[in-house]
């Protein structure tokens, strides 16, 4: 979804024209992941980190557009909604000290969006769905002034004959209509890419598939939407809700837009095969033909748009940068508590992931990997789960114990510094043993300022406060 999109209304045979250039492209892929050596390289990872602008008083701010023109950095974009911006952060080797420099550039990025926030009265927050968010903040003018945005809401309307309704099952239960795909702005995310050859990819994938239900189980920090009491990562239900294009016609016939999956991997074309036989174009937009630049692959310009707007959860991603090359982009963590969190979620993750990619885990059932993900999403650190080798379900929280050294054996695995993989996987385990996730902070922060929505404010304004700390939520007071 970083391409630039040059208009916001299309024709049918706009959608015509798409469809005939995504099945070129998605041969031309199948051809380039078969070539010998294609994809080869150093293992490097990435992230993207969504964050919310907010007033000083905890209420969303809608100026992401003037905050991206004050900071005037090549590494941050527009994001869904107004009071969304989007932070990239630089690709770096996973060998060595990653996670360290991953923290660095987060807290500087953070600060320098944070100082262009104050040229418009506001500042910035890195946590999984604002608190202080109300129905009114979720309207046709929320989405940003971009013409991908209008065109991508204007494009998933197209699919449907029906309202767009939210119905979520928690503590306490949310059920509410909105204007089409506007609620999804309420999500902020913190996305971990990692570089990974073809032949390697299904691996990583399916390993990704496995290892993401423990590191989400002590990762939350959603606790809740509209001043209900949810899931414990209440962004997996949202996001899925928000952004399900299905009618009554298509409910039996594939998965939402938004979704975990359901089997193991092969390879990667399967994925980008499904994603164009099962999913209609919201974006049609055709460039110009694309000539091959030095150092870079085929730009595959409309099967990457294309792609880009169906959010699996772990999802392949085609760059033709370096030659061309393949990614795993991992989607469900949350924004925040704060950089250290985040930076400790990615060893967990990174590692568990590089650690279970050489193990058979495709004997393992991938029902299991499934209900893990859900059960960790909705009851966090209190989720039983199941792991290959473990004969009964345990909860997460005791899993997540267990598999520490495992992960850190996986970063040991792809080069990261001893010291390094220890101080990152130290922050999981502290904050497993006394029990306090960005979720639960939320949760009794709210018991002691009240329920209403003033409350709700103060609760955002303090967490703020001990988030640019930038001490890991573990360590927090109330």
């Amino acid at each position: 979804m970083g391409q630039r999109v040059d208009k916001d209304r299309y024709s049918e045979a706009d959608f015509t024209r798409f469809r005939e250039r995504l099945a070129e492209q998605l041969e031309q892929l199948r051809e380039l992941l078969a070539k010998p050596g294609f994809g080869v390289g150093p293992a490097t990872i990435g992230a993207e980190l969504e964050l919310f602008l907010i007033t000083p008083d905890g209420r969303p701010l809608p100026r992401n557009h003037e905050v991206l023109t004050a900071a005037d950095d090549d590494r941050l974009t527009l994001e869904l909604g107004r009071f969304n911006i989007e932070i990239n952060l630089t690709p770096m080797p996973i060998a060595g000290r990653p996670f360290s420099a991953l923290l660095g550039e987060m807290r500087e990025t953070i600060a320098m969006v944070d100082k262009a926030a104050a040229t418009q009265g506001g500042q910035v927050v890195a946590i999984g769905i604002l608190p202080s968010l109300g129905e009114s903040d979720f309207t046709s003018e929320t989405l940003s002034a971009e013409s991908r945005y209008q065109a991508m809401s204007r494009g998933m309307r197209r699919l449907r004959n029906e309202p767009f309704r939210v119905r979520i099952e928690g503590v306490e239960r949310l059920e509410l209509e909105v204007e089409g795909i506007v609620v999804d702005s309420a999500n902020t995310s913190w996305q971990v890419h990692l570089r990974t050859a073809p032949a390697d990819f299904p691996r990583v994938y399916n390993a990704a598939q496995l290892a993401i239900g423990p590191v989400l189980a002590v990762s939350g920090n959603s606790p809740g939407f509209l001043g209900r009491r949810l899931w414990e990562e209440t962004r997996i239900a949202l996001f899925e809700e928000g952004s399900d294009d299905r009618d009554v016609e298509r409910l039996d016939r594939r998965d939402r837009r938004v979704a975990f999956g359901s089997d193991w991997v092969r390879g990667a074309e399967e994925l980008f095969e499904a994603c164009v036989r099962d999913y209609e174009p919201v974006l049609p937009m055709v460039s110009d033909a694309e000539p091959v630049m030095d150092g870079k692959g085929p730009g595959l310009a409309e099967l990457r748009l294309h792609h880009g707007t169906v959010w699996t959860w772990n999802r392949p991603i085609y760059d033709p940068a370096d030659g061309g090359h393949l990614r795993v982009e991992m989607r469900p963590l949350p924004a925040g508590p704060s950089a250290v969190d985040m930076a400790a979620n990615s060893a967990f993750l990174l590692g568990l992931t590089s650690a279970m990619a050489v193990q058979p885990i495709e004997e393992f059932a991938f029902s299991g990997a499934y209900r893990n993900f859900y059960r960790s999403a909705i009851h966090g650190l209190d989720a039983r789960l199941s792991w290959p080798g473990v004969r009964e379900e345990i909860p997460a929280a005791q899993l997540a114990l267990d598999l520490l050294p495992i992960a850190a054996a996986g970063l040991q695995r792809v080069g990261v510094e001893a010291d390094e993989a220890e101080w990152a996987l130290d922050v999981i385990r502290e904050r497993v043993t006394r029990r306090r996730t960005g979720a639960i902070w939320q949760r009794e922060a709210m018991a002691r300022f009240g329920g209403d929505q003033a409350a709700r404010e103060r609760m955002v304004i303090r967490y703020r406060e001990l988030s640019m700390i930038g001490e890991p939520v573990h360590t927090w007071p109330l």
